[in-house]
């Protein structure tokens, strides 16, 4: 099948890239994942702020079908208050990982119903277009962390096709290559990260037998890793975001692939989590999709962390079940 721009024009294929199949024996990395998307933050639809009070940009992306993997994008535009529909990716991947550098949208990895995949893709919201002269990870795989550190992407674990694994890879987008670094103390897919106070921390996931709850930080000034506090509850594709000082876990599937509703929050100062009822965007935290563990959902709340509180936002235009958010600053 060909690959068409939101137009149905045609685009070139991507140069290779790596890619490997997949064991074909069932396995927990085979399950489909109908996960809650990462969280993310706003304000009353009925109050929005000044236009120029804010000028974040929120993103959904992906996700996974019964039948396909998507490259469905959406954008949402707070001063219409309504959801517009993006250009599309390149390649049609689940299990994406997608982060944020500078600006721009990167997509990394993923896996269709044959091979997983080493590809990068990267969004530039000015010209609404996808581009694939992004060099590569050095092997395929699905399920990987991305996040941005200290000028920096890393991605962070993932499932080869055959195992879950350890390591960590770093681009610098000034060169436009990915380094080697200190790989994990567990093997982990389906994990989230998040950056808070100058170190990363990598949280839940799976290391291809079991649900993790284990949390570990990841210290870029010596290159090492180190446990910290477990979370209270095991969790793989979970949402993830730092707000006001703290990181904030939620929804997910527990080691009985049941879906998580609750929340918790790390407090850094205390190193310790503790639960509570659960993206920033534009000041708020918000809950974006997910699955109810019977459909997925086009639904968004929004928290309110003076009253511990949830609240109906609004809803995207289409499910993005395994999607992720991205929001651009």
């Amino acid at each position: 099948m060909g690959v068409c721009d939101e137009q149905g024009a045609a685009l070139e294929e991507p140069e290779s890239c790596h890619m490997l199949i997949k064991e074909s024996k069932g396995g927990s990395h085979r399950r489909r994942q109908h996960m809650p998307t990462p969280l993310a933050p706003r304000s009353h639809l009925s109050k929005l702020p000044p236009k120029d009070a804010f000028n974040d940009m929120m993103f959904v992306v992906g996700g996974w079908t019964q039948t396909n993997p998507s490259c469905l994008v959406e954008q949402f535009c707070p001063e219409y208050n309504e959801w517009r529909t993006a250009a599309r990716m390149v390649n049609s991947r689940g299990n994406v990982a997608v982060g944020t550098l500078d600006g721009k949208i990167y997509t990394v990895g993923g896996e269709d119903n044959i091979r997983c995949y080493s590809s990068v893709e990267r969004y530039n919201p000015d010209t609404d277009s996808w581009s694939t002269d992004v060099v590569p990870l050095s092997s395929p795989r699905s399920g990987v962390c991305l996040v941005a550190m200290d000028g920096y992407l890393f991605a962070i674990g993932g499932h080869d096709g055959i195992a879950a694994i350890n390591s960590v890879e770093r681009y610098d987008p000034k060169m436009n290559t990915w380094s080697k670094q200190t790989a994990m103390l567990t093997r982990r897919t389906r994990a989230v990260a998040a950056v808070l106070e100058g170190h990363l921390y990598v949280m839940g996931g799976n290391d291809g037998d079991t649900v993790l709850n284990s949390v570990e930080r990841y210290n870029p000034v010596d290159g090492t890793w180190s446990i910290c506090a477990h979370m209270l509850s095991p969790r793989e594709n979970a949402g993830c975001a730092v707000y006001l000082g703290h990181i904030y876990v939620a929804g997910g599937k527990d080691e009985l692939s049941l879906e998580l509703c609750g929340a918790e929050r790390f407090n850094p100062d205390t190193m310790r989590w503790t639960p509570m009822s659960l993206v920033v965007f534009n000041g708020t935290l918000m809950a974006v999709g997910g699955s109810d563990g019977v459909t997925n959902l086009k639904t968004i709340e929004a928290y309110s962390h003076e009253t511990n509180t949830w609240r109906h936002f609004g809803s995207t235009k289409s499910k993005h079940p395994g999607g992720r958010v991205a929001v651009l600053c």
